[in-house]
Order: C-alpha cells, then sequence, then structure tokens
C-alpha cells in the first residue's frame, strides 16, 4: 500500500463512528462523581483546586471505562493515585527549572510506553497520566499547593471508586457478556455446520470468556454460581458439533448400524427445561438422507439451546428453550437413525447442553472450589510480573520499546516546540502527542486525524456557547459535566466523537477558572495540530512495521498447531499415562498464536510497506490451511480413547514427527522457505503402525493441511 492510500485509509478510519451499546446509566455515574467533585471544590478550595479535582474524577472515570476484567473500583482508585503523584512530582521537579521537567517528562513517558506490554489498558492510563499532569503541574504555584492539588486529584478517584461500590449498575455485566458472547458464538458454529460441514470458527469468542473468568480472589468469593462452568461446557461442545457435522461421521451411520449392536443406553434429556415456542425455533432440515437430516436437525436444536442459555446469562433471567428443538433432543428415533460414532455424538451433545441449561439458571449453578477458579494477581502482587513483561521487551526490534522511544522523543520536542511558538499553554502539543500515539501506525494516524478533527469541532461548538451565554464559574463548571457525560456515552463510538466533548470540557473547565475563550481557543486548536503532525512524523522517522514480521507471526501459529496436534495424538499413544491437560494447554497456546496472527494481520493491511515475500492472497491461503489443521485436530480430540482404551500403534511415533517437522517448518517460514514435511510423509507411507491403523486417515488430513501451507508459500 502507497503512502497515499495509507493516509486515506487511516484517515477514513478515525473518521469512522461505530454503532454499539452505549450504557448512559454508567456514564451518569461517572459524571455525577466529577459533578460532586467540581461542586466541592468551587464551594470550599476556589477555581484552581476544582480544576485539578476535575481532571482527576474525570480520568478515574474513563479507567473504569477501559476494556479491563478488574474490578473498576480498583482501575479508578489506580488512576487517580497515580495521577496525583505524577501532578506532585512533576511541580517538584518542574517549578523552578525547566530541563529538570523536560527530563522528568521524558522519564515517566517512555516508562508509560513501556507499560504497552501489560496490556492496553495499563497503556492507556499511563499515557493519559503524563497527558494531564503537563496541565495539572501549571496549576499550583507553591509546594503546600502542589500537594493540596494532589490531594484533590487523589480524592477525584476515591470519588468515582466509591460511587461505583455505592451504585452498582448491571454488576457483573461485562462477565455475562463475554461468556454469553461465547455461547452466542457456539450457537452461530452450529447453524453454520448445517450447511458447511467446513465451517471456521473463530475461537475470540472463547478466549475473552476465559479471560473474563479469571478473577481475583474476592472477585472469586462473590461471583454469581451460573457464570461459573458454562465456558468450560462450550469449550468441549465446540469438538462435539464439528464431529457431528463432519460428513465422514454422518456417511457412517448406516455402516456403523451393520457392523455394531445399537447402544441401548438411555441418554439423558433436557425435561427439567420450560418450554416456549419462539419466533426462532429451529428450521427444518433439508432433504437428504435420514441420517443427514438427523444430524442437521440436532445442529439446529443445539443453536438453539445455546442462544437461550446465552440470553439467559447475559440478562440473569430464567432460561427459556424453545419446545421444537427440545423434541429434536428428546427424539427417541435418534438411534434408529445413527449408530456409532454419530449417535455417541448425538448423545454427548444432550449431556453438554442439559448441562449447560443448568448452570445457565441463575442460583442453580454449582459454585467454583477454591482449586477450580482461575485467579488473577492483585495489583500489588501484579508488581514482579510488570517488571517481567517489561524487562523482556527491553530488547532490540521490540515494538514495544520502539513506541516507548518514539513517544518519549514527540513528547519532549512536542513541549520545546510549544514553548518555542508564540502561544501560551505549550502543554498542549505534547499532550496531543502522548494521546494518539500508539504502538501500531494504524491506530496513531487514525488518532491523530480524529483527534484534531473532533478539537475543532468540539472549540467550536464550545466557543459559540460562550459567546452566547456568557457563563460564569458554576454555569461553565455545569456545561463541563455535560460535555464530560456525553464523552462518557459515546466514546466507544469513535475516537473523533469522544474527542469533540473532550475538547468542550476542556474550554468549559478553563473558563470555570476565569480565562477567556479567546486565551486558549486559538492556541489549543494550533497546538493539537502540532502534536498531531508530531506524532505522525514520529512513526514515519522510527517506525514498527507489522508487515516484516508477518512471517513470524505465521511461523508461530505453524508450529504452535503442531505441539497441538502432537498432544493429541499423544494421547491416542498412551490413553492411560497422558497428561490431558497437556491437550488444553497447547489448545490455549494454539488459539492464542492464531489471534496474534489475526490481529497482526489487520494492522498490517493499512501499513504503508509491501509485503516483503508474503503477499496477501499467500498470507490468506496459509492461515486458511492451518486453520484446517487445527479443525482436523480438533476433530482427533472430539474422540480420545478412554484410559482403559489400549494404546493406537505408532501414534507415539505419528506425534513426535508431527511435533518435529511443524517445528522445522515454522523455522523454514521464518528464513523465507518454502517447509517440507517429508518425515511425516514417509511414516504415512510405510503402512505399518499408525498409517495402517484408525489414525490413517485424520493423520493424512493432517499432512494435507501442511501441503496447502507450503503451496500457499511457494505461489
Amino acid at each position: 500500500m502507497s503512502w497515499l492510500r495509507a493516509l486515506k485509509h487511516t484517515a477514513r478510519s478515525g473518521m469512522k463512528i461505530e454503532r454499539t451499546r452505549l450504557e448512559p446509566l454508567v456514564a451518569l455515574r461517572g459524571a455525577a462523581g466529577l459533578a460532586i467533585v467540581i461542586a466541592a471544590g468551587l464551594a470550599l478550595l476556589g477555581p484552581a483546586s476544582a480544576a485539578s479535582s476535575a481532571f482527576g474524577a474525570f480520568m478515574a472515570a474513563i479507567a473504569s471505562f477501559q476494556q479491563s476484567w478488574r474490578p473498576r473500583p480498583v482501575l479508578a482508585l489506580a488512576s487517580g493515585l497515580t495521577l496525583a503523584v505524577s501532578t506532585f512530582v512533576g511541580y517538584l521537579v518542574g517549578a523552578s527549572h525547566t530541563g529538570l521537567f523536560l527530563a522528568l517528562l521524558a522519564v515517566w513517558t517512555f516508562a508509560a510506553g513501556l507499560l504497552w506490554a501489560v496490556g492496553p489498558t495499563a497503556g492507556i492510563i499511563a499515557s493519559g497520566n503524563v497527558a494531564i499532569m503537563l496541565v495539572t503541574v501549571t496549576l499550583p504555584t507553591s509546594v503546600p499547593q502542589a500537594a493540596g492539588h494532589a490531594a484533590m486529584i487523589a480524592a477525584g478517584g476515591v470519588v468515582q471508586a466509591l460511587l461505583i461500590v455505592l451504585f452498582p449498575i448491571r454488576r457483573w455485566g461485562a462477565q455475562r457478556d463475554a461468556l454469553a458472547d461465547a455461547l452466542a458464538a457456539e450457537a452461530d458454529y452450529a447453524r453454520r455446520l448445517r450447511h458447511d460441514p467446513g465451517a471456521p470458527f473463530d475461537p475470540q469468542p472463547l478466549m475473552r470468556a476465559r479471560a473474563a473468568a479469571t478473577v481475583t480472589p474476592r472477585q472469586a468469593r462473590r461471583r454469581p454460581a451460573e457464570l461459573h462452568g458454562a465456558r468450560g461446557l462450550a469449550e468441549r461442545i465446540r469438538p462435539v458439533l464439528a464431529s457431528l457435522a463432519d460428513p465422514r461421521t454422518a456417511t457412517a451411520a448406516a455402516a456403523a448400524r451393520r457392523a455394531e449392536a445399537p447402544d441401548d443406553a438411555p441418554p439423558r434429556t433436557l425435561a427439567h427445561a420450560p418450554l416456549q415456542t419462539p419466533a426462532d425455533a429451529p428450521a427444518p432440515a433439508p432433504a437428504g438422507a435420514p441420517a443427514e437430516d438427523r444430524v442437521r436437525e440436532l445442529l439446529a436444536a443445539a443453536g438453539s439451546v445455546l442462544d437461550a442459555a446465552a440470553r439467559a446469562i447475559r440478562h440473569g433471567e430464567p432460561v427459556r428453550v424453545p419446545a421444537p428443538a427440545l423434541a429434536v433432543l428428546r427424539s427417541p428415533d435418534t438411534a434408529d437413525l445413527l449408530a456409532g460414532a454419530p449417535l455417541r455424538a448425538a448423545r454427548r451433545l444432550a449431556v453438554l447442553l442439559d448441562d449447560v441449561l443448568e448452570t445457565a439458571e441463575p442460583g442453580s449453578g454449582r459454585s467454583a472450589g477454591p482449586g477450580e477458579v482461575m485467579l488473577r494477581p492483585s495489583l500489588w502482587r501484579l508488581a514482579p510480573r510488570v517488571w517481567e513483561a517489561v524487562r523482556a521487551e527491553l530488547r532490540p526490534g521490540s515494538p514495544v520499546l520502539r513506541h516507548a522511544l518514539r513517544v518519549t522523543a514527540v513528547a519532549c520536542a512536542g513541549l520545546v516546540i510549544g514553548r518555542a511558538l508564540p502561544f501560551g499553554h505549550a502543554y498542549w502539543a505534547p499532550m496531543a502527542s502522548v494521546m494518539v500515539m500508539r504502538p501500531d501506525f494504524s491506530q496513531t494516524y487514525s488518532r491523530a486525524v480524529a483527534r484534531f478533527t473532533g478539537t475543532l469541532v468540539g472549540v467550536a461548538v464550545a466557543t459559540g456557547i460562550v459567546q452566547l451565554a456568557h457563563p460564569g464559574m458554576y454555569l461553565s463548571g455545569l456545561f463541563a459535566v455535560v460535555s464530560a457525560y456525553l464523552m462518557y456515552v459515546l466514546m466507544r463510538t469513535g475516537y473523533a466523537v469522544s474527542q469533540v466533548f473532550v475538547s468542550a470540557y476542556v474550554v468549559f473547565l478553563l473558563g470555570m477558572g476565569g480565562l477567556r475563550w479567546d486565551q486558549t481557543v486559538p492556541d489549543r486548536v494550533t497546538l493539537t495540530l502540532v502534536g498531531g503532525v508530531l506524532a505522525m512524523l514520529g512513526y514515519a522517522l522510527y517506525p514498527a512495521w507489522e508487515t516484516p514480521r508477518l512471517r513470524h507471526r505465521l511461523a508461530d501459529w505453524t508450529a504452535a498447531n503442531g505441539r497441538y496436534a502432537a498432544a493429541v495424538l499423544a494421547q491416542y499413544a498412551d490413553p492411560a499415562g497422558a497428561r490431558r491437560a497437556d491437550v488444553r494447554d497447547t489448545l490455549l497456546a494454539a488459539r492464542d498464536a492464531r489471534i496474534a496472527w489475526q490481529e497482526a494481520v489487520a494492522r498490517a493491511a493499512g501499513e504503508p510497506v509491501r509485503h516483503r515475500g508474503l503477499s496477501r492472497a499467500a498470507a490468506d491461503a496459509a492461515a486458511e490451511a492451518l486453520a484446517a489443521l487445527g479443525r482436523g485436530t480438533m476433530l482427533l480430540e472430539a474422540h480420545l480413547p478412554e484410559r482403559a482404551h489400549a494404546p493406537v500403534p505408532g501414534a507415539a511415533g505419528l506425534a513426535e514427527a508431527l511435533r518435529t517437522a511443524t517445528e522445522a517448518g515454522a523455522q523454514a517460514v521464518r528464513e523465507g522457505r518454502v517447509p517440507e514435511w517429508g518425515a511425516v510423509r514417509e511414516l504415512l507411507d510405510e503402512g505399518d503402525g499408525a498409517a495402517a491403523g484408525p489414525l490413517r486417515g485424520p493423520a493424512g488430513r493432517l499432512l494435507d493441511s501442511l501441503d496447502e501451507v507450503s503451496e500457499a508459500l511457494r505461489s
């Protein structure tokens, strides 16, 4: 992509408005906290202290909107307290010496840039603290006043945290949404399998639900029972759905019925579930063989049941299952139409769906035992992990390190240029740079365009209101609170939209302190443009392109898929002694690698960089082949032998050959070579052991997927 096309693409992205679910009550709570702080500050301490405390409450509320699974009061407190420390230290250092403050700004900004290694929430909070610090250090005039301002900023964070505790809105709502989204994704997958047995499945909802299920010890004691267990069941349902829909499984039903006696064990049913007949009842199956028709009906019924469970969990209400879906799952003639593997999959599906509904019922789910909860450390115990994550990025070529160096240089340059220009409020240039810069190209450029556009519109609207209304101190404070409320409500619809109200908020807040609009608006618009241009130049001169790293991401996914496949095959080699946890661990690693690949491709799509050996067509084809490899492995996992089962001959050698070949193939991908899979092919061509046993067909399909990876990279 050329630079011109990249700039057009990022400009359109920055101005894009998303349609998303709004949370007006949560925004109202944040605005109420801001109003309390501003009113108390104006009544007791004056406009300057009110502005300081307002910045603390404002940023604390923004922190509570971040996509983090930590308790919202903790995020608000962390934001308010760290901003208070930054403000106080910044005043002590910079009140008397500009050079010392520039050095402090460099250290603070570099540390904030490195915190992106921990995650976007930490990076956003740290960047916001640096940006607001640039403003708040200019408000006090003495050390006691600086301490007072810092205390007021911390008080703003405390007020927001207390309001979250005292007025909880949709408690556990984020966790409910994540789990419901995972179940809804499974339901959609089941319906798509009816028409496309090889339908792809994006594991991101399942990984997000897993992250949401990782809680602090305090959260674990208070979590509703229905939020425990359903995620694990959804994980187990997915391979059963794929196995049931697989054509080789469905068409084998008639042969299986002739080869073995029917299994008369009564299946578990969903008899306890309440009935209803909604409009989204399962559609009739297409015409075809009776066994195939029943498989399609079972998949449609599974989709309806999973959707019902998702709705119940999302809203905390009783489960209402469509009656036609229950009729299909209870149908007594399933055993007459299916046999062998298809019948076992159908019965297994009924058992798992029954467990999902039992768990999703409010208050009826089983509470987690201490050993079953995935715990995340408290903020104090998180410090060693933060240090390890940051230290891992202190290496040449690290995108996070490059971002930290880039944002540090740009922020310092912005402050120097801002003070050299004939304007007041020099901090607006570095503040704009710090707020728009991100570790990747597309976000940095799109946010720079959106920030300037939003600032231009926001200050124009706010200036018009000031010109017409001539608000005093208290009315300006009210306008600031209203602007903040609108920003909280609309902040997830787009960065440009949020910047409109942020700019208006700043104009009203500074007007509350007695500054006229003509003293602030021209400076803010001009210096925001300067900061945005500096941010864009900084990335252009010292980039961290994702495009050249695509081969490494693809290699990581290849190796992770190979380890997953080898772990599954090892279960066949030693059913009694193999660790089932190995399959789970390698599956999660493969999903992480796949998501990292998808995110890298999305970032690379907007970069003005040539593909350097991996074209978009080759990347898409290789990704499709690796997804097929993962699906083939998942089908093998769906039929893992019981521990009492005899070992499958040759499975151990096949597992080792696959692990070794994919590791070598991943290295070849990194080096720009086409991987070869000769060792696996030779083992399958020998004609003994696993090659002649039940794993010959599945292993051959895994090899076909690997060959497709090579073909994609060869083109």
